[in-house]
């Protein structure tokens, strides 16, 4: 399939998907592009998801992006879950480790230059992993950002060079947790200590009543993605 192809493809599937139920958007890009990962963060969308590919796909490849500084109940997250499928996420690493991006670029980069903390420990292993297939699956979804606001079911991934499903992309939070509840899915405790978005550690605070949901991330700063969505 060349790329005007591809592209004629994607258009058709996105108007035909904005009314499908997630499995089914799964289950058409598993079939269709068989070299395909999911990126998992082990929030409550990517649980969600790690939950409906198991369902459907389980040979499915599943990685993420190991920056070195999540919370330990990320972690304990990460393993709960792989004990629980019976499977092995695919972690990505940074090519610098914690010290050497401080030799390099001073300590707490992040409280310098967040972009460029997060280009090193995100971005560049995303672009790495991504390499390897011709398509991924993502959690996001329409009402998390203004930047996410007008996000597909299918797109062509231009910056990655890839086709990017987003099957949950007009569900809203209720129906995340709504998915979680009925189907027993494990997630992050930190969701109920105030984190409705779970990033690194050093660069995630509580939510406060009344705050937007994505104000924990990188408070203070005006930067809203960490790049790897846009």
């Amino acid at each position: 399939m060349n790329l005007l192809e591809k592209e004629q493809l994607i258009r058709e599937k996105s108007e035909e998907f904005e009314d499908a139920l997630p499995e089914d958007v799964i289950r058409w890009a598993i079939d269709t592009f068989p070299n395909i990962t999911f990126a998992c963060s082990f929030g409550a969308e990517d649980v969600v998801l790690v939950d409906m590919i198991q369902k459907i796909s389980p040979s499915t490849d599943i990685f993420y992006l190991d920056t070195d500084f999540h919370f330990k109940e990320t972690y304990e997250t990460r393993d709960q879950m792989a004990k629980k499928y019976g499977l092995e996420f695919v972690r990505v690493s940074p090519k610098l480790t914690p010290e050497e991006q401080a030799l390099e670029h001073g300590e707490a980069l992040w409280t310098v230059d967040a972009n460029q903390c997060c280009n090193i420990r995100k971005v560049e292993p995303l672009t790495r992993i991504l390499s390897q297939y011709d398509a991924w699956i993502t959690g996001i979804r329409r009402d998390q950002a203004p930047t996410r606001a007008n996000t597909k079911k299918v797109e062509y991934d231009a910056k990655f060079g890839l086709v990017k499903f987003n099957p949950i992309a007009s569900w809203t939070t209720d129906d995340v947790w709504n998915y979680i509840r009925s189907n027993d899915v494990l997630y992050n405790p930190l969701h109920d200590q105030n984190y409705p978005s779970i990033g690194c550690e050093y660069c995630t605070r509580p939510v406060m009543p009344g705050e937007d949901p994505r104000a924990g991330r990188w408070a203070g700063n005006e930067k809203t993605e960490c790049g790897l969505h846009k």
